[in-house]
């Protein structure tokens, strides 16, 4: 990693672990293969400070280490990449497998429980298919109409006044890990 630390992929500890290689990584990873409209991609980092948002939304008394898993929910991709799920599938129960262990050590390494509560977790999926409709109407070239289709219609409340706005990998990095900090101060 930058940090100059030593990640086994097939046996991550949370020692290995900085925030700034995971808002490094998913700041560079495009979501959507990077098919999307404007001069930048959209990353994982930005995906995921949407998700954060939209899960608080939900939650209005979320607490705080819930809405940082929801930041570090797609964390993992800062080191095996983003895919979209009919491949993940297509690769086998190896890649979840290695998604988990990751994942877990993330989540230790940053005082949260290694496996996110289920109701929390489906809350966070919730968050994440909102993010995935406004991303498919906004810049992935997506009628309304055929967002609805993939991932449900979201609550207009939930989205009212949410514009994704490319910006360049290192701006989103910095807000990644500014965001990261203030939740960790909050509990």
């Amino acid at each position: 990693m930058l940090s100059g630390r030593r990640l086994d992929l097939l046996d991550p500890t949370p020692m290995d672990i900085e925030i700034e290689d995971i808002a490094h990584g998913l700041a560079f990873v495009a979501r959507w293969n990077g098919q999307t409209r404007g001069d930048f991609a959209y990353s994982v980092a930005e995906h995921s400070l949407l998700v954060e948002e939209l899960y608080r939304r939900m939650e209005k008394k979320a607490d705080a280490k819930w809405c940082l898993a929801a930041l570090l929910h797609d964390a993992p991709e800062y080191v095996i990449g983003d895919m979209i799920s009919p491949v993940k599938a297509s690769v086998g129960p190896g890649y979840s497998q290695l998604d988990d262990r990751l994942a877990a050590a993330i989540h230790i390494r940053f005082g949260l429980p290694a496996a996110v509560p289920a109701a929390v977790k489906r809350k966070i999926k919730s968050a994440d298919r909102i993010s995935a409709w406004l991303e498919a109407t906004q810049i992935a070239g997506f009628s309304p109409s055929e967002a609805n289709k993939f991932f449900g219609t979201p609550e207009p409340s939930l989205i009212q006044g949410l514009s994704i706005v490319l910006r360049p990998p290192l701006e989103v990095r910095s807000a990644f890990v500014e965001r990261h900090n203030s939740l960790l101060e909050s509990f």
